[in-house]
């Protein structure tokens, strides 16, 4: 049984999946910072010098709080839909971009098999 799964784990199909995962860790990190980092900052500022992830409802607490960290820091409930906001900005850049390259992966398929393979040399 240990061998099978040896045999399988050592797989091309498993061992790019797992370098797939790892890759997309790390693309997800640069996401995260191209948008909280990079796109949030001048669009809050065109709305006024707002920062999203301090948008938030406190459902349970007493006070006004300035922050979210404010916020949690003092045990409040809350609805936080900035950070929210943020995610889904995230997830429509990722979604594009895997969209942009199964279109790309599409087009050199499609162009490998219109080809015509190469017609052999006259000896």
């Amino acid at each position: 049984m240990l061998r099978a799964f040896r045999e399988f784990a050592m797989k091309g199909n498993v061992i790019d999946l797992a370098v797939a995962v790892i890759m997309g860790t790390a693309f997800g990190a640069i996401v995260n910072s191209l948008v909280n980092d990079v796109l949030m900052p001048p669009i809050g500022l065109l709305l006024g010098g707002v920062d999203f992830s301090n948008f938030f409802l406190v459902l349970k607490g007493a006070g006004d709080f300035p922050t979210l960290a404010a916020a949690q820091e003092a045990g409040a409930a809350t609805i936080n839909y900035g950070l929210f906001l943020n995610k889904v900005v995230s997830f429509l850049i990722v979604s594009f971009s895997v969209f942009l390259l199964v279109r790309a992966a599409g087009r050199i398929q499609r162009r490998k098999q219109e080809t015509p393979p190469p017609s052999p040399e006259p000896s």
